[in-house]
């Protein structure tokens, strides 16, 4: 998943960039609400974690402005210990879970994978099309029933198009969500391509169908018409 952790406390968002980082989820930082703004409206994120105690702000004011903008990604705030006004507030205004500070980095990787699974895995950490399945528990892919020997960009990238099935993604917008925001900052992502020829290739060597379509000048989709039409 690719996180945004808006937290002015630098020694905790720099651990908590650390330790999810070291899980391998992509993450970026914002100290307060003007540069979270700014990272929501530029950029996309599965996950938020969002403090609601910022120096220009309170949570709740980004909590509308997601809202108001539309802006996709499931929310987990954190609230300070005994502050249940926050908590039930920001649950209602469209939160998906709350932390407590002090907390437990453990638990707030458990809480994000939880959020995850309900939200873009049907609750489950088994993800399957076809002859195709991806577990997201221990990062295995099999294809007809074969293990592949897939590297983790690999099984993150496979992810992102099972996940977005029949959508248009662009090269852009799978550096950025396996890679991070850096990368909008390169003149080229043609690094791209070596990712998704090898996971073709490998889906190929054990006899699955290639799902995936270049369009070219434009990026990569993942057909699931193929398998209706037979091509």
């Amino acid at each position: 998943m690719k996180i945004l952790i808006i937290e002015d406390n630098r020694a905790l968002a720099s651990s908590v960039h650390e330790y999810l980082s070291r899980e391998n989820y992509v993450c970026e930082q914002a100290f307060n609400l003007h540069e979270a703004r700014e990272k929501l409206l530029f950029y996309a994120y599965d996950c938020i974690i969002l403090d609601m105690m910022l120096p220009d702000g309170s949570g709740l004011d980004l909590l509308n402005f997601i809202k108001e903008k539309h802006i996709s990604g499931s929310i987990l705030i954190v609230s300070a210990k005994g502050a249940m006004d926050d908590k039930i507030r920001g649950l209602e205004e469209g939160a998906d879970d709350y932390i407590t500070k002090p907390f437990h980095l453990p638990e707030l990787n458990a809480r994000l994978r939880a959020i995850h699974r309900r939200k873009d895995l049907d609750g489950s950490h088994m993800v399957t099309f076809n002859e195709i399945s991806l577990n997201t528990n221990t990062f295995e892919v099999t294809v007809n029933n074969k293990r592949l020997d897939v590297t983790r960009k690999e099984v993150d990238l496979l992810l992102y198009f099972l996940v977005n099935r029949n959508r248009l993604l662009s090269r852009q917008a799978i550096a950025t969500h396996l890679w991070g925001d850096y990368t909008d900052n390169l003149s080229n992502v043609d690094f791209v391509y070596q990712h998704v020829k090898n996971i073709r290739k490998k889906i190929n060597q054990a006899n699955g169908v290639d799902y995936i379509d270049t369009v070219y000048g434009l990026g990569y989709k993942f057909n699931t018409h193929k398998y209706e039409t037979g091509r």
